[in-house]
């Protein structure tokens, strides 16, 4: 494509040329966050390219400058997303009870037999046993392993317990199943891709008592057909089977996605954590005693930390009040909310309430201290309560966990005296063989397509021209470029004071000329029902429903259609130290 027409596409943000999505494609490699732009094409099946975050809709801000660590954001994270530069520093302030290590691996041990767990996951368990560090991450128990990014995560985990074991220091991966969360409806259903590649959506109507954890909800007779219609979408494959095993009557939504990710990542050594147990509640007895006792300093801490963030033009990711606490209570079945009832008061003491009910702080600590297991932690809580239970060495976490800890940092401060860092996760859209091809054909990339399906249209219409017509402009194009150039130069020898107006000048005719051209496009468009279908197709497939294709599409979708070995393959594409969003053509 000509310079001029280039620059066309520039001025109109609502249309990106393949040369320009090219330039665009690359690698914040400097660690001072230069970009340097790099193709990541291997001897794979797989190519690949890295998308910066910054062309990532709804991107916010706070994630952005986490990952370039801009001086905004040093007071909240206590390291750099650069692992390399602190993992062999790190470790060395890592605290771990010995006692407490013994009885988390003896129970992790029995966890992990229970759903089926490789010989590598249970030597892992025993490296961990004997002194090893923990690379964790977690995710909410979706049906049928949940999206895409899941996968994504656990990978994720598994590469940097590979890098820090490299660097001298033993470590292994966890997957921490976030079975005490409370919205089934976050869970309870996910998409799979059709035959023709658009998300087809499934969901089971297993319910348990309204706001129950959502990892203790069973399933009966109707998660049968639910199983069944997947697998004649998924066809006869390996994952098939693994569904089957796991997703039956009997099995809940915690107990069958642990068996699942067993079986995903057997021979990845995952070590798999369930935290709903009594075991691990009878460990964490001591937090949760100290989230009533200190309430009123940790509320006061994230009031603080909040209004920080917000000084710093960022948004909570938690909304914090004075009522606040770090807890709930199960009650009749359901998650109740733990409240401050005289939190004007000074000092650490005072009355509670859970839901309706009135209590002591007396009374709320002789439950704990009786039922620890019918308490749990808020999404602020639940890292310091994992990072305690576990000898954590980093987190791996999407945009949204990368929020949370801004604010978590200060309960991490107050009770364990150390903060988690945390790492962005692994992020890739899979672009099939289809998908490219229409790619190819229209000369986009993903950064056109996360502009939405009507944008995408338009774009291909532009496209799609008649070979003459598309001439025309571009002739058009560098005709104006070529008369504007040289009449700015002739004035800027008359009278310098005069360019401006004329960069104006070739402003308002570019604008005029690409109007011209969009319309054309617009009435390409009306009349080539092609075009639509290749625009939904890219749509569908790389941005379903206007969000990033691994978060809308399980996991199980891609592994069932590509192998098991796709986890190899990419596995292989994840750095570390490398912090876009890559764009993986897989055959």
């Amino acid at each position: 494509m000509a310079l001029a027409a280039r620059e066309v596409l520039l001025l109109n943000a609502l249309e990106h040329s393949h040369a320009l999505a090219s330039e665009r494609l690359g690698t914040y490699a400097d660690r001072k966050n230069t970009p340097v732009y790099r193709d990541l094409s291997g001897e794979l099946p797989m190519k690949s390219q890295c998308l910066p975050f910054q062309q990532i809709p709804h991107t916010t801000r706070l994630f952005l400058d986490f990952l370039s660590y801009s001086p905004s954001v040093r007071g909240m994270y206590p390291r750099s997303p650069i692992f390399s530069e602190w993992v062999k520093d790190e470790s060395q302030r890592v605290v771990y009870d010995a006692a407490r290590r013994a009885t988390v691996s003896e129970i992790l041990e029995r966890q992990n037999r229970a759903w089926g767990a490789s010989p590598k996951t249970l030597a892992n368990i025993e490296r961990l046993k004997r002194g090893a560090l923990t690379a964790v991450t977690g995710q909410q128990v979706g049906l049928f392993g949940g999206p895409l990014f899941s996968i994504f995560k656990a990978l994720t985990a598994v590469r940097l317990a590979e890098q820090a074991t490299a660097a001298g220091v033993d470590c292994v991966p966890v997957f921490w199943l976030a079975t005490e969360d409370h919205d089934l409806a976050e869970v309870n259903h996910v998409a799979l891709l059709s035959e023709h590649g658009f998300p087809e959506p499934f969901a089971v109507e297993s319910h348990g008592v309204a706001d129950a954890p959502v990892g203790a909800v069973s399933f009966g007779p109707e998660i049968e057909p639910v199983v069944e219609r997947a697998a004649s979408l998924l066809g006869d494959s390996q994952v098939t089977a693994w569904l089957r095993q796991a997703y039956r009557p009997g099995q809940t939504l915690g107990s069958a996605f642990a068996l699942l990710f067993a079986r995903l990542f057997a021979d990845w050594g995952v070590v798999l954590l369930d935290p709903s147990g009594k075991d691990f509640h009878d460990l964490a007895k001591p937090l949760f005693r100290a989230a009533i006792e200190r309430a009123s300093e940790l509320d006061d801490a994230l009031l603080a930390r909040g209004k920080a963030i917000e000084a710093a033009g960022y948004h909570q990711q938690v909304k914090v009040t004075p009522a606040s606490t770090l807890l709930f209570e199960v009650k009749n079945g359901a998650r109740t909310v733990v409240r401050r009832r005289n939190h004007a008061a000074n000092g650490n003491g005072g009355d509670f309430a859970a839901g309706e009910e009135r209590l002591s702080s007396a009374d709320l600590l002789h439950r704990i201290d009786a039922s620890p297991e019918t308490f749990s932690p808020n999404v602020l809580f639940r890292p310091v309560v994992q990072d305690f239970l576990l000898p954590t060495l980093a987190y791996a976490g999407g945009a949204a966990e990368v929020a949370y800890f801004a604010q978590a940092a200060v309960v991490y401060e107050k009770l364990l005296g150390r903060v988690t860092p945390i790492l962005p996760r692994f992020s890739a859209t899979l672009v099939d063989a289809k998908a490219e091809r229409i790619l190819h054909r229209y000369q986009l990339g993903l950064a056109d397509v996360l502009l939405g399906a009507e944008k995408v249209r338009e774009a291909i219409a532009a496209r799609s021209l008649p070979p003459g017509l598309q001439a025309r402009f571009s002739e058009a194009y560098a005709s104006v470029e070529k008369s504007m150039a040289a009449v700015r130069e002739s004035l800027g020898k008359l009278d310098p004071t005069l360019i401006p107006a004329s960069d104006r000048a070739r402003t308002r005719m570019w604008y005029q000329m690409n109007r011209l051209h969009r319309r054309a496009s617009r009435a390409e468009l009306l009349r080539n029902e092609v075009i639509t279908r290749h625009a939904d197709a890219l749509s569908f497939s790389l941005f379903p429903h206007k969000a990033l294709q691994e978060r809308e599409v399980a996991g199980v979708s891609f592994v069932a259609r590509y192998g098991p070995e796709l986890l190899s393959d990419l596995y292989q594409k994840i750095d570390p130290d490398c912090h876009d969003h890559q764009v993986i053509e897989v055959q």
